[in-house]
């Protein structure tokens, strides 16, 4: 059920739904960010009064950011192309100092949660907590202290009726605790956008961090994540090391006096949307070039950031595979990888991106021909591309160690002129919304991966083109909109049932921590 969309809606992220640049003669020019919280935010606004809290990434950012009356930008969130409107939102960017962004967002957030909700830790060297890590955590409390204090000033008078705060993502882990403290009564939702570490590889963190992480979010009135196996992993680790109430049939967490409840929120494609973006002419251009390339080959797409949780490695080795055990392929098909820059301030990410290239090199050493190209590797982001190789594919790869959804599995299929076969991570979160289509495999088994490419090339058109249909019409299942509106919808439904916000009173001492896998002293 869709909520009403009246009151003030407060929206928290790191990264905001417009970005600045400079034109060639040093104007300031704005784009709109893309992404499901800005497109879900697109049905909303207009609707509510809307405020939307994010950092100011850049030079032109923070430009903007102090040109603009107290700091708040007047934007509209109609999408790129369309006819621009009257501004229906209200955007802060906050000018956080270098390098309190720089340890809050890459050493803590980038450097540390991702890799433990991603369980990407090479264990026997890393992670070390020592006496720079805990610099790096005062930094991020106080990059979350500077949301939370906005969030706060934008939430109107106290005791201003019909006031939500949604926070997002794992950057901002401890704002929904902090903002509660600052403002009691304040409906606040927080939604992980990634997976969640089970207990027993989320207990590498510092206990205290841990505990500390888990109470910021138990500041909410709802949490939300994009799979059940998420939100189950995010109650065990309650249970585990807050040693908090946890009701599993109810899907609550009782902790500090105060009640969270738990849900599930999978986010899907706008599909008339996507569609109308992929018929655009450059698109079709792209469509024309990489079919001329392509001749009369099967074509094997996969479209990634560089991201080390993308497993593109452990997929061009699958690739590798198939044409050694499957020789009647060489010359028949082409894999088109799209692996676009991420993060490459991080020495890992760099390595990793090394490594992807160093691969595709040899493949394309190794069974080359004057006449067939097996691999083409991109490596410059490029939009209209990606949605062009989407309507190509005869095969769709995503095999991610982790991910929280992967839109990617979702996108393809809506796009699809071939009725592609999507081979599909079981670690994905998608995996639970299309595992009735896709072919699901072990993302670190690459000789079953080279099996399930092999399937898919030989799948006969008709059960190609009932998979398809299955996985688009999962894919278009609560696209953003939709999605965000079932996420204010539970929060609603959350403060209705009277829970109690959390009290204000100072910071509580953080809850001690008991053993993994220790069954507590029963009561007396």
């Amino acid at each position: 059920m869709t909520p009403q969309p009246e009151g003030r809606v407060l929206i928290a992220s790191n990264r905001g739904p417009v970005s600045f640049s400079r034109d060639d003669d040093g104007r300031l020019t704005s784009r709109r960010g893309g992404g499901g919280v800005v497109s879900g935010l697109s049905d909303v606004a207009g609707r509510a009064e809307v405020l939307w809290v994010c950092a100011a990434l850049n030079d032109a950012d923070r430009a903007a950011a102090r040109a603009a009356p107290g700091g708040v930008l007047d934007v509209s969130l109609a999408a790129d192309g369309a006819a621009p409107g009257e501004p229906d939102s209200a955007v802060r960017m906050l000018d956080i100092p270098a390098p309190v962004f720089d340890r809050a967002y890459n050493a803590v957030a980038n450097s540390t949660l991702w890799f433990i909700h991603h369980m990407l830790y090479d264990t026997p060297n890393r992670p070390l907590f020592g006496l720079a890590f805990r610099r790096e955590w005062e930094s991020f409390r106080a990059y979350n202290a500077a949301f939370a204090d906005a969030l706060a000033e934008g939430a109107g008078p106290p005791g201003a009726q019909g006031t939500r705060a949604m926070v997002q993502d794992y950057h901002l882990s401890l704002v929904p605790r902090m903002l509660a403290e600052r403002r009691p009564g304040l409906a606040i939702a927080h939604f992980s956008h990634t997976p969640w570490a089970p207990p027993e590889y989320y207990a590498l963190l510092p206990d205290d961090v841990a505990a500390e992480l888990l109470d910021g979010i138990l500041g909410a009135d709802h949490a939300g994540f994009h799979a059940q196996r998420w939100a189950d992993a995010f109650l065990d680790c309650c249970e585990a090391v807050l040693g908090a109430q946890v009701d599993r049939a109810a899907r609550t967490v009782r902790h500090a006096g105060h009640t969270t409840t738990v849900g599930v929120h999978p986010l899907g494609v706008d599909a008339p949307e996507l569609r109308a973006r992929a018929a655009a002419a450059d698109v079709q251009a792209h469509v024309n070039a990489l079919a001329a390339g392509a001749g009369d080959r099967k074509l094997i797409v996969r479209i990634d950031r560089t991201e080390l949780s993308k497993n593109i490695v452990r997929g061009l080795a699958a690739y590798r595979e198939l044409l050694i055990t499957e020789p009647q392929w060489r010359g028949r098909v082409t894999h088109l990888a799209f692996a676009y820059p991420s993060r490459h301030d991080l020495p890992e990410y760099r390595e990793y991106t090394a490594s992807v290239q160093r691969v595709a090199r040899e493949i394309v050493d190794e069974f080359g021909t004057e006449d067939w190209a097996p691999l083409v590797l991109q490596v410059n982001d490029d939009y209209a591309r990606s949605l062009a190789a989407y309507r190509l594919a005869d095969v769709l790869l995503v095999n991610p160690v982790r991910d929280g959804m992967n839109l990617v599995a979702k996108e393809g299929p809506l796009l699809s002129e071939r009725n592609c076969v999507v081979v599909l991570s079981r670690e994905a979160g998608a995996a639970a919304d299309l595992a009735e289509g896709a072919l699901l495999v072990n993302p670190y088994d690459v000789t079953a991966t080279a099996q399930a490419l092999h399937q898919a090339l030989l799948m006969n058109d008709a059960e190609r083109k009932r998979r398809c249909a299955l996985l688009a019409k999962a894919g278009a299942a609560s696209a953003p909109a939709e999605w965000f509106a079932d996420q204010l919808s539970a929060l609603e439904t959350t403060v209705r049932a009277g829970r109690q916000p959390a009290k204000p009173e100072g910071r509580r001492p953080r809850p001690g921590r008991r053993r993994l896998g220790r069954p507590r002293r029963p009561a007396r």
